[in-house]
């Protein structure tokens, strides 16, 4: 569907107004909105908020991943990415430079031996609670493209044709699996998009899945939020899936979130890049379930206070609109707790 832009912003180079402009008309064309688009492409809608307005440059992963869900000319917004990216580091390396002074003839110095990078720094996830074997998972979006933390882009041509291979291969087999007709004929499991269809798991059998292929999410009450800096995190909780997940939005590559229960099973969302993440599921069925999630990034570590009976939680709460999440107040956020032996 097409729809009432806003105006770009003043200072975007000229290749990246045309890139915009040019992401915005392939977006209209298809008719269908920013919530489609991020489902076709794994990626959430905020983000494609941000590159359709010109807020933050377009990724070389989400543009494949584009290329690859819709018909639209691959080959020019490619070329269009790479001027945007042209301009853009041009325009951050266009300090002065002093003239150069002339200095005498000395005998050659070796060139310094550059040193090896930094090794990635490991997650540190809030040991909370200690009794239990942990489980953790990385999953969502992310997961889709690629898992491998410090992944460097060797060259622009090479991730991309990479990222279209696999965005692709993905797409025909979730093409398949959500086909309608030949989905059912094949006797393969379908998450339906109605709020009224049955989920495809309920409380243990949901533990380490997908919410969204799951249908999970059609009845999702966010049950609480909070901010660990910038970055902001969610508790959700499905009553029919009686399952919980945790998600984190406007982050960086390398934040996390993880959400923890009272036995100690924990799954955890990295994001790869973009900006947000969505974990697994956890089952939080039994009546004395209490669920902790707490994030991480480079700041320092912060949780959200520790909700227990979702179920009777969620009770209280307006049931979501299936194009909206349901409303809940922001709370502080805490550090992370110190590892104890009871919850």
């Amino acid at each position: 569907m097409s729809q009432s832009w806003k105006p770009l912003p003043d200072g975007l180079s000229e290749p990246a107004r045309r890139l915009a402009e040019e992401l915005r008309a392939v977006k209209d064309a298809h008719r269908i909105s920013l919530a489609e688009l991020g489902k076709r492409t794994y990626l959430s809608k905020a983000s494609w908020e941000r590159w359709l307005n010109g807020k933050r440059l377009i990724t070389h992963q989400a543009l494949a991943g584009m290329i690859a869900a819709l018909d639209c000319d691959g080959e020019l917004l490619t070329s269009l990415l790479r001027q945007a990216e042209a301009a853009r580091d041009a325009a951050e390396g266009s300090a002065p430079v002093a003239e150069p002074v002339p200095a005498p003839v000395a005998e050659p110095v070796p060139a310094p031996v550059a040193e090896p990078a930094p090794a990635p720094v490991p997650v540190a996830v809030p040991a909370w609670p200690t009794e239990a074997p942990v489980r953790s998972t990385v999953l969502g979006r992310a997961a889709v493209l690629g898992r491998a933390a410090g992944w460097r882009r060797p060259s622009a041509l090479l991730a991309a044709a990479v990222a279209v291979a696999l965005v692709l291969a993905v797409s025909l087999y979730l093409h398949g699996l959500n086909g309608g007709t030949d989905a059912a004929a094949a006797g393969l499991p379908t998450a339906s998009a109605e709020a009224g269809a049955a989920p495809l798991c309920q409380g243990i059998g949901c533990a380490g899945k997908d919410p969204q292929l799951m249908g999970c999410e059609n009845d999702d009450h966010t049950l609480l939020t909070g901010n660990v800096g910038q970055v902001v995190l969610y508790l959700h909780y499905s009553p029919r899936c009686r399952a919980a997940w945790a998600g984190i939005t406007d982050g960086a590559p390398g934040d996390t979130v993880t959400i923890t229960t009272r036995t100690g099973w924990q799954e955890t969302a990295l994001i790869h890049w973009g900006y947000d993440n969505y974990s697994a599921m956890v089952d939080a069925g039994p009546a004395d379930t209490t669920l902790r999630v707490c994030g991480h990034q480079p700041g320092g570590d912060g949780c959200i206070p520790l909700v227990t009976d979702p179920a009777a939680r969620a009770a209280t709460m307006a049931a979501p609109s299936p194009k909206a999440p349901s409303p809940v107040a922001s709370v502080p956020v805490t550090e992370a707790p110190t590892p104890s032996a009871t919850s």
